[in-house]
């Protein structure tokens, strides 16, 4: 007891990690010319035009900034394409809508970005859980305008009834923001544990990129980009997803976005560079799994 009866409370300082625990290059050239090489191997494929991904979350977690952020890196320079979600709690994109990815040379990459609209606790509010299990079957057009209380139906226009391997999603992305994982609702989790078990039924691989890293998450890494892999709080809020949702933290990368920023950022492009390194590798072992 302390004076006047009054308890001792121990406060613990949480200790981050004397060495990463997940070794990265923080060289962008280096990471570029590897990706370029899983790139090489996705133009090989001669029955798909350009490999689809899936962006998909909760409302504000960072997806169209995550589009306009790996443009920047591409262009090597600050882009703002995509309309970016807002603090306003309304998701910007309402349509189903894809974005190509070009470098600072104008060459297209076989890939693109399937953004949609976001996820919201409400079920008459945010995407409907039918409509992105229609996209990644590849039955929506391009486009359509989601409607929160009546999803597509095959009696629609934009409904397609046979979608090639162009229509189809060939990885589905998460994109989480860290600061709300331990805010998530049951309404949430359970709509993102649908999304993924549809993925999964289907073969698609899936990530999961957890965005907001450097605001108020972890100290050490608002101060330092670069000590993202040495944060305890880091990996523990991966865990945590992980434990919720279900997938593996080989699966899940932490990145930062560029949003405020008017100059480009090496520590930034290296964890935008890393995650597009994973998605492209599970891509290509998609490729391979489905032989096309």
């Amino acid at each position: 007891m302390g004076s006047g009866g009054r308890k001792s409370v121990e406060v613990f300082e949480v200790q981050d990690f004397e060495q990463p625990w997940r070794n990265i290059d923080w060289n962008p050239s280096n990471l570029k010319s590897e990706l370029s090489e899983l790139l090489k191997f996705m133009e090989k494929c001669k029955n798909i035009r350009q490999f689809k991904i899936l962006l998909h979350g909760p409302v504000g977690a960072g997806k169209s900034c995550f589009v306009n952020s790996v443009r920047t890196v591409y262009k090597e320079r600050i882009v703002f394409v995509a309309a970016e979600e807002t603090s306003a709690g309304k998701s910007c994109t309402n349509t189903n809508k894809t974005y190509k990815i070009t470098d600072k040379d104008s060459v297209t990459l076989p890939f693109v970005f399937s953004d949609v609209m976001g996820l919201e606790n409400q079920d008459e509010s945010g995407i409907h859980l039918d409509d992105i299990i229609n996209v990644l079957h590849g039955r929506v057009k391009e486009g359509y305008q989601f409607n929160p209380v009546s999803p597509l139906t095959d009696a629609d226009p934009d409904y397609i009834h046979e979608p090639s391997l162009n229509d189809k999603v060939h990885c589905l992305v998460s994109v989480v923001d860290a600061n709300k994982i331990s805010l998530m609702e049951d309404e949430m989790i359970q709509k993102m544990k649908a999304v993924r078990k549809s993925a999964l039924r289907l073969g698609i691989p899936h990530v999961v990129l957890m965005t907001k890293i450097d605001v108020d998450v972890c100290p050490l890494v608002t101060k330092d980009l670069a000590e993202v892999y040495k944060s305890r709080k880091i990996i523990e809020k991966m865990q945590e997803f992980s434990h919720t949702i279900g997938p593996p933290l080989k699966c899940m990368f932490p990145v930062s976005n560029y949003y405020e920023e008017t100059e480009l950022d090496d520590k930034k492009d290296v964890l935008i560079l890393s995650a597009l390194k994973a998605i492209a590798g599970f891509v290509n072992d998609f490729i391979e799994d489905i032989n096309i």
